[in-house]
């Protein structure tokens, strides 16, 4: 009679064997058995969410079957993030985040509601910047300008959040310009522009289609975009990096990523799909109404953007004590 330690290293053989054979079969099947889901961890009708629906239009169209966004907005990102993470690495739930949901928040959240490492970074699918606009009561016509009342009177500054690209991008400009201005954080975008309006702060970085309009009715000065190229929807706007401080680079990118362990065959099935996707021409078109461009990227580009921004804000969050816990 077998000894049960012999029992067990046959059972474990049999087990490692079956995942093996699981693995091509699951590959071979995918996606037939139900529709494709792709997390978006921000509300509907946000920047993220309406660049994405005609990218998952066309992936349909390519996979054969239903790609269906669901939006799970909070906690900057983590619970959505956090129900990717815990899904089956099975090819049926992805994760379409702008980048401080994967780099930031592992730096700031004790407890994210997963480990960084569960999930894996695949595409980087566009990028985009934030524009920094102040009240016209403020007389700023540079970013100069306020760079330099900054050392000489008290200045506001308005975000979406602890954590937001906002808030991050200013705190770097005023790590590398000198500059010092008081953080007033709002629950998200839209209440710091009514108060940005108001003149209750004086400046902020928002997105471009949030504030241009404010911006050519004359009710907010636009001083100059984060990212290292121009805005296609303002071309005349510098960016920082042309306003004096040459090095500066405030740009975001939006990720694809997945729960680690999609068999290799599905996830090059699914990537391939989403870069032809995003690189198509009328997908370019609609999203420079958003103000984001649309990029493509193997997953080792992915991987060492992913990597790199993580270092860039992990040492802004350590120069800034920022926590959210």
């Amino acid at each position: 009679m077998p000894s049960p330690l012999a029992a067990m290293a046959r059972a474990a053989v049999a087990l490692t064997a079956a995942v093996l054979c699981a693995a091509p079969a699951l590959a071979q099947e995918w996606p037939k058995a139900r529709p494709i889901r792709i997390v978006v961890p921000n509300p509907p009708a946000g920047p993220s969410d309406i660049s994405l629906r005609p990218v998952a239009a066309a992936m349909q169209a390519a996979l054969g079957q239903a790609v269906v966004v669901d939006n799970k907005p909070g906690a900057n990102g983590n619970i959505g993030a956090a129900e990717v993470a815990r899904s089956a690495p099975d090819g049926y739930t992805w994760l379409w985040a702008m980048d401080p949901v994967l780099t930031v928040n592992p730096h700031v959240y004790k407890n994210m509601g997963y480990k960084a490492d569960a999930l894996e970074t695949l595409v980087v699918a566009a990028r985009f910047s934030q524009t920094l606009v102040c009240s016209p009561g403020t007389g700023f016509k540079s970013v100069k300008d306020m760079v330099a009342a900054s050392k000489t009177r008290e200045l506001t500054y308005a975000s979406g959040g602890a954590g937001s690209p906002g808030h991050l991008v200013m705190e770097s400009l005023l790590a590398t310009s000198g500059a010092k201005m008081v953080h007033v954080p709002y629950k998200g975008p839209a209440p710091a522009m009514q108060d940005l309006l108001g003149g209750q702060v004086d400046c902020g970085f928002l997105a471009g289609p949030t504030v241009f309009p404010q911006v050519q009715s004359g009710k907010l000065i636009a001083l100059a975009t984060s990212g290292k190229t121009r805005s296609a929807l303002a071309p005349e706007l510098p960016t920082i990096a042309e306003s004096g401080f040459p090095e500066f680079d405030g740009t975001f990118w939006i990720l694809l990523a997945a729960p680690k362990g999609v068999p290799p065959a599905v996830q090059k099935r699914f990537v391939d799909a989403m870069n032809e996707a995003i690189r198509a021409p009328e997908q370019k078109e609609r999203a420079k109404a958003l103000d984001i461009e649309m990029v493509g990227s193997t997953v080792a580009e992915a991987q060492a953007r992913a990597k790199g921004q993580s270092a860039q804000w992990a040492a802004l969050v350590k120069r800034i004590h920022l926590t959210n816990d």
